[in-house]
This record gives C-alpha cells, sequence and structure tokens, in this order.
C-alpha cells in the first residue's frame, strides 16, 4: 500500500470557453491545468502528499497484477496525449482568424496596438424621402480666410493600427457616423465619416449662433482650450491670403463649405482623446478639432444624428495624420463597407474601418498613385475608362472627357461628370429597352427610377437587367488585367419604398465644377479601400465587409 501511495500520478485538463455572443470582443480562452501528485520526492510534491487526507492515501491500487512499467508507460502515454491536445488547442486559438482577410505579418504581436470604435447611421430608419431631402455629398473645402507661413511638423510612423467596426447602409440610413468619446471627463459625440473632409469639428457652445439640435449637448470650450491663430495647426485650416494674425492671444478662425451648400464656422480647439487598445493599453492624446458655432443649410436642419463631422482626407489637420504626427499610427486609412442587400446570414450594411497599416492584406489589392500630391487633399486617382458590361462609354481617344476620379466616404451617392453621366443612362435605358422595367416618374426617391409588373424586392430581382460599370485605370501592358475597379449592379441601384429599383448614380455636372467622378459609398460597398498616405496611393480588393480582419480579436473603442 504504501509503494502505492508513492507512486507518480499525472492528472490535467484543458478547457477551451468561446466567448458570449453579446461580447464578441473578450475572444476565446484556453486553459490547462495540470496536477502531479506522488513520484519522486520533490519538496511541494512532498508537502501536497502530506496534506491529503487519511482516507485517500489508503486507496487501494486498483490494478494490482499490473506491472510498474506497464504502469509508468500508461502514465506516460496519458501525459503526451494531454499535452499534445493542449498543443492542438493553442494551435487553433492562435491560429483562428477573427474572420476576413489575411493581414500583414506584425514584426511585434505583443506591443500591436489596435483601438477600436463603432460607427452608426446618420439618418433614422424611417427616412424614405428623396435623396433631395437630405445631405448625400459632403466635400468640404476652407473658405478663403487667410494663411500664415508656419509648417506643421512632419509625421512620424509606426506599427500600430486602430479600427473599428462600422453599423448603417447607404438607403434608407445614408451616412456613416462615429460614437467618439473627448474631453476630460470624456463626454459621447457622434461623427459623421467624410474622406471628402479635412477637420473634424463639433457643434459648440462658444456660444452657439447656429446650431443643429443634435443627440448630445453642446460641447463648451474653455478659453484655454482654444488655439492660437500662430500656431502650425492653424495653416491647414486657411485658404488664402487675407488673414491676419497679430497675437498669440487671438484665436484661429475656420469656415467650411460643403458641395451641398451646407457650411459650418467656428475656431480651432484642443481636447483630449483617450484610445482603448486592443492589448488592454490606454493612450491618452490631445487633438485639434473645430468647435463650430454657426452651421448654415443641411448642417442647421433639425433634429441631426450627428454632433459634427469626422475629417479624413490628407489634410495635416485630420484625425488620421494627427494621430501620425504623434506616432500612434501610420498615415493608412481602410474601410469597408457592407452592401445593403441582406446575406446568408441575414445581415446588411455594417463593416469595418481602420487607421494604420497593420490590417492591410498582403495580397490581392490593386493599387493605383494618387495624383496631385501634396496639394489635393482629396483622394484623387486620375481619369479611367469606363464600360458598362463589355461597351465603353466613349472611345478611347476621348476618356479623358470622362473626367478624374475621387474615391470619397462622405457621399452616399456616386456621381458622375455631364458626359460620363449622359453616356451611363444612354447605355442603361438601352439594356432596359422592352425588359419588362418601366421608368415611374411619380417615384422621387432618385432622379431614375423603374417599376415592374411585381413589386421589386430585392436588386436580385432585376440584377439580370443591369450589367456592371467598371472603371478601367490602366496598367502595364504585360499584365493579362489592367487595374479595374468593378461596380456590380448592388453597387448602383437602390429598392425605394415604394418597391422600384433606383439609380444611385448621379448627375454631378455641378460637383467640384463639374469636372470629378465622386465615388460615394453605394459603389464603395463590397470592397476593402485603402488610402496609404504614407505611400500617396490607394488600393482595393473585394471582400466581406461582415468579416473584420483576422487581427482585430477585440472590439473596444474610444473612451
Amino acid at each position: 500500500m504504501a509503494t502505492a501511495s508513492m507512486q507518480p500520478e499525472l492528472k490535467g485538463v484543458v478547457i477551451i470557453s468561446l466567448p458570449p455572443p453579446d461580447h464578441p470582443n473578450e475572444g476565446k480562452t484556453v486553459c490547462a491545468a495540470f496536477t502531479v501528485r506522488g513520484g519522486g520526492g520533490g519538496s511541494v510534491q512532498q508537502q501536497q502528499r502530506q496534506q491529503l487526507p487519511q482516507q485517500q492515501q489508503q486507496i487501494p491500487n486498483p490494478n494490482p497484477r499490473r506491472p510498474f512499467l506497464s504502469r509508468r508507460r500508461a502514465r506516460l502515454r496519458k501525459a503526451t496525449a494531454i499535452l499534445f491536445v493542449s498543443a492542438v488547442a493553442l494551435a487553433i486559438w492562435h491560429w483562428t482568424p477573427y474572420s476576413g482577410f489575411d493581414s500583414r505579418p506584425n514584426e511585434d504581436d505583443d506591443d500591436s496596438k489596435v483601438g477600436v470604435y463603432t460607427l452608426y447611421p446618420k439618418y433614422g430608419n424611417n427616412y424614405h424621402g428623396p435623396v433631395e431631402d437630405k445631405p448625400a455629398l459632403k466635400l468640404g473645402a476652407f473658405v478663403d480666410r487667410d494663411t500664415t507661413r508656419n509648417n506643421v511638423p512632419p509625421a512620424t510612423s509606426t506599427s500600430s493600427s486602430t479600427a473599428f467596426t462600422i453599423q448603417g447602409n447607404v438607403y434608407p440610413d445614408g451616412l456613416y457616423y462615429v460614437s467618439m468619446l473627448i474631453g476630460n471627463p470624456p463626454k459621447a459625440y457622434h461623427l459623421d465619416v467624410d474622406t471628402g473632409s479635412d477637420l473634424t469639428w463639433i457643434q459648440c457652445d462658444a456660444p452657439c449662433r447656429s446650431c443643429a439640435k443634435g443627440p448630445h449637448a453642446l460641447y463648451k470650450p474653455k478659453k484655454s482650450q482654444l488655439v492660437s491663430c500662430m500656431e502650425p495647426m492653424c495653416v491647414s485650416v486657411q485658404a488664402g491670403d487675407g488673414y491676419e494674425c497679430t497675437s498669440t492671444s487671438e484665436q484661429c478662425d475656420y469656415e467650411i463649405e460643403y458641395a451641398d451648400h451646407g457650411s459650418s464656422m467656428g475656431v480651432l480647439a484642443r481636447d483630449n482623446i483617450r484610445v482603448l487598445l486592443t492589448n488592454g493599453s490606454i493612450v491618452r492624446t490631445n487633438f485639434v478639432f473645430g468647435c463650430a458655432y454657426d452651421q448654415q443649410g443641411s448642417l442647421a436642419v433639425s433634429p441631426a444624428v450627428t454632433d459634427g463631422v469626422l475629417g479624413l482626407s490628407s489634410s495635416q489637420v485630420s484625425l488620421p495624420s494627427q494621430l501620425a504626427s504623434q506616432g500612434l499610427t501610420k498615415n493608412v486609412i481602410g474601410h469597408c463597407i457592407a452592401g445593403d442587400e441582406r446575406d446568408e446570414r441575414d445581415e446588411r450594411g455594417g463593416g469595418y474601418m481602420f487607421f494604420g497599416n497593420d490590417l492591410v492584406p498582403v495580397w490581392g489589392m490593386t493599387w493605383v498613385p494618387m495624383l496631385g500630391k501634396p496639394a489635393m487633399k482629396l483622394y484623387y486617382v486620375g481619369n479611367a475608362n469606363m464600360k458598362l458590361g463589355n461597351r465603353p462609354l466613349v472611345a478611347d481617344d476621348l476618356k479623358n472627357k470622362l473626367g478624374g476620379v475621387v474615391f470619397d466616404s462622405g457621399s452616399s451617392f456616386t456621381y458622375l461628370t455631364q458626359t460620363a453621366y449622359s453616356a451611363f443612362v444612354s447605355a442603361v435605358k438601352e439594356n432596359l429597352f422592352g425588359g419588362g422595367l418601366v421608368q415611374d416618374l411619380s417615384d422621387t426617391t432618385l432622379p431614375l427610377c423603374w417599376r415592374a409588373r411585381h413589386p421589386i424586392r430585392s436588386i436580385a430581382d432585376v440584377k439580370p437587367f443591369f450589367k456592371p460599370l467598371t472603371l478601367d485605370f490602366g496598367g502595364n501592358p504585360w499584365l493579362i488585367k489592367t487595374k479595374q475597379f468593378d461596380i456590380p449592379p448592388e453597387g448602383y441601384l437602390v429598392i425605394s419604398s415604394q418597391s422600384n429599383v433606383c439609380l444611385g448614380i448621379l448627375n454631378g455636372s455641378e460637383v467640384n465644377n463639374g469636372a470629378t467622378n465622386i465615388i460615394g459609398d453605394i459603389s464603395l460597398q463590397g470592397h476593402l479601400i485603402v488610402y496609404d498616405n504614407a505611400k500617396n496611393q490607394i488600393g482595393w480588393a473585394h471582400a466581406d465587409c461582415h468579416k473584420p480582419p483576422n487581427k482585430i480579436k477585440a472590439f473596444p473603442f474610444f473612451v
């Protein structure tokens, strides 16, 4: 009996727990526990044996006839099996992606900084009115006030990233907004996400001259938080040479006019934003934004679902540029907007967005250079030939008349120049001739809507009547496929509240002097779009935008 009590016994258990459905950010948990009792006489083992109750020490050997060597081999096999199961479980946990694209390998995963926050739709789900009744186009530009001659310090770069999930859809919700907590103590503000705007601004009680009634109380700045007109950051919000600044005590004024004829006026302020990272740490940093006390046009309409705009252009005053200049991220922006059509999981809309290059896929991306840098702050990529199906909209020698292309997440719909729009609509109508779809002039959701013999429930019902639109940016002649951006029918059609199908590509003859094609959210659906300001290039790839990159293991947010 004494010999049996001295024999080592290895017991172990491996527990794999999945995250609760309402908290996917908690991730998977793998626990492995092993206990050794008896055996070769280590001091801890001796102490454990002494702590066993007397009756447990006298338990007889259940198989007294088994040779000692056989029992030892059995225990070895048992220990090996437990260790093997543990290794497999840990490997599965480590290598199973959260979902989405394979991202760039991180050289230091333990120090990877990824903060996460959430986007929501700007407009309520009950909105079904005409597109003209809501601002579907941004492209903000600073009004000529003045400029100083200081330069903004060059941005530094790190391997960190921030990332967040997106909620909402193109129609009927419209644009998207991010919920951010700003100030000390932090307060929540909802901001429209807009790659076509430079400055992030919040409606402000300075006092407010004209503000929409938003979801939160107006931001109240302190005098010490106002940015001086002599600070370098003030350069980015001035558009001319007439502004005079004679004292460091003078505030930095700005005024922005948007393509939908709305405007915002205010002063620059500086306050805290705290970023919760996926490695568990919190970084608190200052950033400069607009304290907007005078909104006009569409921005003054109440009630408003947002408190301001999140500027994501390549300007030095944009939030990504500020984070990059502080060494928190590289100046790279990516977003992936899911389609409005419900998928096999009964999901629609949503997606994800990130700052930094850690989540950019290693392969599968098509890249084109940004043009006009550094003067051009919008994401402009030059001219592209256009085809509807296999039919070019214009001849190759007339491609330059189609206009250049800008990618803009601040526009709900896509806008083409007069030449491109006329050719596109003509081709669409020719394809629809005799197909059973009739234009419905009573449906004012969008300028062109068609009805069928039966109510249209989804784009799939009418997809055979429409062909994909392709933007061809050329490429090396030895490549099999040139650099193309493909827009399927889901990328330019919407189903109205009257069960008609409407064209989500609009006439942009009055946008940016009518010389630019604006690729808005409707045509960005189903694509991962990356704006790499560090390398001055824009890339894209088809993606399931319901599945974030596999490096996003948790979804905290700005706090």
